[in-house]
């Protein structure tokens, strides 16, 4: 290849004194099942007119965006309507474009007001994405790089920051509003959005390459049982026992992954509670959507800059036991609070659900009792799993499978004990089969065929579900 430019210290030959020379046969390669990957040779990105078309209106934007801030009376925008903010800032922003001789198409100037009214009332380029519903979450790292997950997929998108101020400002924006605080002496911090959207961000030094945004976005539609059923989450069979499981007021752990649908489950099991029952809510970040007429919500409360004021989940429901709940729901159980929920569920709050952080049934059990061992309670193995067996009758395993579905993968009772064991067993589960060429995951949710133990529970309660239910079937 190149022979042309290659140095040679005799004079080229000609065609004609040139011999031949026949290659020894090489050795046949072995052959590997796992081929590495080509390197694809590296190619300089064209610096086309779409490029600079955005780069030269972001740099107008900023200085638009300071004018408007010098212009703007801040104090009164509260009380301006949307229609007057948004002719003030076409007026602010028409006059300084003839002054900065600028001429844009229509087009052009329609996506420059909006954009400046969501720098002023919303959260500057992340408001695009919060209004997209098909987008669940969005993933900020450092201000040149958005990530959103769609349909259980991560992808990049063109949504930029200007640079790690334009960033941190909306990161202050959005923590202030809930009176709370972040920078270099408190790096991270947990807020709520307006509309409900759970926030996290964590900020330089510990952030390395540019601050860390990540907002799981809150639900206007909650989604029921019909809807969960129709997505392929369960079946109608499974649907209808757990409705006879949460009316007859078993004790349910929601158990799953991050980002498996913990919450949304959640949200669905509470629509069976009945609507006479006082509700009890305790959550980091208030997220539940219970539909009931008697709920009460309660949210914990990080240490201010002082260390002082914390109002941890364990605090929120050991005051939850005092209030006269028939049922108490914690959104996430991860410490010390372990301790009162399984109290809670073992006198006379029958009924109560949470969730956690667990890949399996028998996994959650073990957290459960992990958890127990943090929070500092010197109690024998045998007694804390003994606590645990008559407090939960029921875990729900869900999960986000690999090609970004979310299945209701498990469905086991805790039926007592073994010895020192716990003794439990599946009532349904979703059973794999394979893969789609476009890694599709092929499966189907069947019954184990055990009968369920609170079979008699359930009659007695009224809820009289066939035998059938409980009975293998194939796919379809």
């Amino acid at each position: 290849m190149f022979s042309k430019y290659k140095k040679t210290e005799k004079a080229p030959a000609t065609a004609a004194n040139v011999t031949p020379i026949t290659a020894a046969p090489a050795a046949e390669p072995k052959k590997t099942l796992i081929q590495p990957p080509k390197p694809k040779p590296a190619q300089a990105a064209p610096m086309d007119k779409e490029k600079k078309r955005k780069e030269r209106l972001s740099e107008i934007k900023l200085d638009l965006h300071k004018a408007l801030l010098d212009n703007l009376n801040l104090s009164a925008l509260e009380a301006a309507s949307e229609q007057d903010l948004r002719q003030e800032i076409n007026a602010i922003a028409q006059e300084t474009l003839e002054e900065m001789g600028v001429v844009l198409n229509r087009d052009e100037r329609q996506t420059l007001s909006q954009d400046l009214y969501d720098e002023v009332k919303g959260l500057g380029p992340l408001e695009t994405l919060l209004k997209d519903e098909s987008v669940n979450d969005i993933l900020v790292n450092g201000p040149q790089q958005i990530f959103v997950e769609r349909a259980g997929k991560l992808e990049i998108t063109d949504v930029t920051f200007k640079d790690e101020r334009h960033l941190l400002r909306i990161i202050d924006k959005i923590v202030s509003a809930v009176g709370r605080r972040v920078d270099e002496s408190n790096p991270y911090v947990d807020a709520r959005l307006g509309d409900g959207s759970r926030f996290n961000a964590m900020v330089g030094p510990i952030a390395i390459d540019g601050s860390l945004v990540s907002i799981r976005k809150f639900k206007k539609d909650k989604l029921g049982i019909e809807d969960l059923v129709k997505f392929g989450a369960f079946t109608e069979e499974m649907a209808a026992y757990l409705q006879a499981a949460v009316a007859c007021r078993l004790n349910v752990i929601v158990s799953g992954g991050t980002g498996s649908g913990k919450t949304t489950t959640l949200n669905a099991l509470s629509s069976f509670i009945d609507n006479n029952e006082r509700i009890l809510t305790i959550e980091d970040t208030a997220e539940l959507q219970l539909q009931q007429t008697h709920v009460g919500r309660m949210e914990s409360r990080p240490p201010n800059v002082e260390g002082k004021g914390e109002v941890s989940p364990r605090d929120c429901l050991k005051n939850a036991l005092r209030m006269r709940p028939d049922r108490i729901i914690v959104g996430e159980t991860r410490g010390e609070e372990v301790i009162d929920m399984l109290q809670a569920m073992n006198t006379g709050h029958d009924g109560s659900m949470t969730t956690i952080h667990a890949n399996s049934a028998r996994d959650g059990v073990s957290r459960l009792e992990n958890m127990i061992a943090m929070a500092g309670i010197e109690m024998p193995l045998k007694a804390v799993r003994s606590q645990i067996s008559s407090a939960v009758n029921l875990i729900v395993q869900a999960s986000r499978l690999q090609d970004g579905s979310r299945r209701m993968t498990s469905i086991t009772e805790i039926t007592g004990m073994e010895g020192e064991v716990i003794s439990m067993q599946e009532v349904f589960r979703y059973q794999r089969v394979g893969l789609t060429p476009d890694n599709k995951i092929i499966g189907h949710f069947t019954a184990t065929g055990v009968r369920s133990h609170f079979s008699e529970r359930f009659r007695l309660w009224g809820y009289n579900l066939p035998a059938s239910i409980f009975e293998p079937f194939a796919a379809e």
